[in-house]
């Protein structure tokens, strides 16, 4: 029986890892093949496998593979978003011999784009697989996990941190520059939204029982995830991101994104050689250690929402052996003899599921990783201040306070403004609305952390709040911030009316005397027909009225905006 294997970049970052494990399981044989051959007979010297010299810009790559004779073909050179006209000469020349096709690919176009070879590949019985690595192979098999039971997924989220002491091939620093400052379309609330590349920055860490936690910094990167997670798994809103361990570093770059983002230049790309030799001057700084994490948000079946978290820790640099786990995965199961050719069905298509999480992590025996699953619940803002008392409000209102990641809504309002002087700087300052009949309304309520984001535009003004729970679950309170403002609102549900008085308030940390606070008389409700309507009157002291909203909103579409950590 046929068990050659053929690795194109079979002597790079991850390709020589892929194929080094492939040759110590021992009944496989591994071609390890690339442009220099003088590079491949290294490796196969120290690892084993048999050197190959292939080029796959080649015009003769076909008969080259052929005469090769593989079973399996992977390709884990890269970069595969650079990969021009034909991006996928590799997976036809393997299907022309009657091959299988696996590939590496971080790029969601070429993963997504693989579809294209379907037909071909069913017809030859040959099974094309694209992005069998961290994202989207893994990363898909433990959102199957952490999904089990969930009737709805609010949102997918992860995250890639590898150690600095890493290598770094030129096709991955190549793959990462060219998204720097460019713009990346996400999911978000259903909707689309726009991010753009190593912006968002915030902090994220990464936890195991018995291990030292990673802390590391982490920005918006593009990844199949975004585009493939959406429909695959009818997820609400996919986010990923990706760090350096060296703040130096991952601040650095994000500088050297701005002319990108400011249309200076067009990409970071070209400059790959020369930042590689730079960040090897700082490779003996930082660890070895990296990790990599998918979380989840959802409904249970007995509604309920719940966060989901998978977390993975490499170290001993053991960390670049987990972008092959995948692929050690699936040629095992291409080469068994003992399972049905129907367990991978033919075809080509990304890499989603194809394996278990079991199955992949079996992959990594031997080696310094970890894995752990938590499940922490959650609950909507609101939910939480109202308690019980949530559920006697009208339909309409819950559905716009029920949002654990993001939702918008649009509508009409009519808007009455105060005459007096210090109304007018007011309303300026925080950007309400001035007086209008129909105005245009959207409000945006985005989840994070623990606190609802809520961005109100009416017509051109837009402007900002957070909310936050606050005192004891249940006894109605929440805070609201604006800017340097910041006021406790005590909840009050009376005959499916939904009030909002506010009973403390502070500036700038400051305490306000009571005859000092703003007086709101705002209340929500559904009309007749079930919609949501607001009417939002708010009063000052000596000043009188400063701004008085009414209208009615409905669930909406449309770009939201991008999910960047509150200020």
């Amino acid at each position: 029986m046929n068990n050659r294997v053929l690795v194109l970049g079979g002597y790079g970052v991850f390709g020589g890892r892929l194929s080094a494990a492939l040759a110590r399981q021992g009944g496989i044989e591994v071609l390890v093949a690339g442009r220099s051959l003088h590079h491949a007979e290294a490796h196969c010297a120290v690892h084993g496998g048999t050197p190959i010299s292939l080029d796959r810009s080649s015009r003769s790559l076909a008969t080259d593979v052929a005469a090769l004779r593989p079973r399996i073909v992977i390709d884990a050179a890269g970069p595969f978003q650079a990969y021009g006209d034909a991006p996928y000469a590799l997976a036809h020349a393997a299907l022309a011999c009657g091959a299988h096709y696996i590939d590496l690919s971080d790029d969601a176009r070429f993963s997504a784009g693989i579809s294209e070879l379907d037909t071909d590949a069913r017809r030859k019985g040959c099974v094309v697989l694209s992005g069998a690595s961290s994202v989207p192979g893994l990363s898909s098999a433990a959102v199957k996990d952490l999904a089990a039971g969930l009737t709805q997924i609010d949102r997918i989220e992860s995250a890639i941190l590898p150690g600095n002491r890493a290598p770094r091939g030129l096709s991955v620093i190549h793959a990462i520059l060219a998204q720097v400052g460019q713009p990346i379309p996400i999911t978000r609330g259903s909707l689309p939204a726009q991010v753009t590349g190593w912006s968002g920055t915030r902090r994220e860490t990464l936890s195991l029982p018995g291990r030292a936690s990673l802390h590391r910094w982490a920005a918006h990167m593009g990844a199949p995830d975004l585009q493939l997670f959406p429909g695959y798994f009818n997820a609400r809103t996919v986010l990923f991101r990706a760090g350096l361990e060296l703040p130096l570093l991952h601040h650095g770059l994000r500088i050297l994104g701005l002319p990108v983002r400011m249309g200076w230049i067009r990409s970071l790309a070209p400059l790959a050689p020369m930042l590689r030799r730079c960040a090897q001057a700082f490779e003996t700084f930082g660890s070895d250690r990296g990790g990599m994490s998918v979380e989840l948000r959802g409904r249970t079946t007995s509604g309920q929402y719940e966060t989901r978290r998978w977390t993975l820790i490499a170290g001993a640099g053991d960390g670049p052996e987990v972008p092959t786990l995948v692929a050690q995965a699936l040629c095992r199961r291409l080469l068994c003899r003992d399972r049905p050719a129907a367990d991978l069905p033919a075809g080509a298509r990304a890499c989603l599921c194809e394996v278990s999480l079991a199955d992949i992590l079996a992959a990594a025996r031997g080696l310094d990783i970890q894995t752990a699953t938590q499940t922490t619940p959650i609950q909507p803002v609101f939910r939480t201040a109202l308690g019980s008392g949530f559920a006697a409000l009208p339909a309409a209102v819950q559905a716009l306070h029920d949002t654990v990641d993001a939702s918008r809504w649009q509508g009409t309002a009519t808007v009455t403004t105060g005459a007096h002087p210090l109304a007018r700087i007011i309303r300026r300052l925080i950007g309400f609305p001035a007086a209008g009949q129909d105005v245009p309304v959207q409000v945006d309520v985005l989840r994070e952390g623990a606190r609802e984001i809520w961005v109100r535009r009416f017509g051109h003004k837009r402007f900002r709040s957070i909310l936050a729970p606050f005192g004891t679950p249940g006894d109605g309170t929440v805070t609201e911030r604006f800017g340097p403002l910041c006021f406790v609102i005590a909840l009050r549900q009376t005959a499916g009316r939904l009030a909002y008085p506010v009973t403390r308030g502070w500036c700038l940390g400051l305490p306000l005397p009571r005859r000092l606070l703003p007086r709101s008389d705002a209340v929500e409700y559904a009309d007749p027909a079930g919609a949501f309507c607001f009417d939002v009157a708010v009063r000052l002291p000596l000043i009188g009225l400063i701004v008085r909203y009414r209208g009615r909103l409905t669930p909406t579409t449309g770009p939201l905006p991008p999910p960047d950590p509150p200020s």
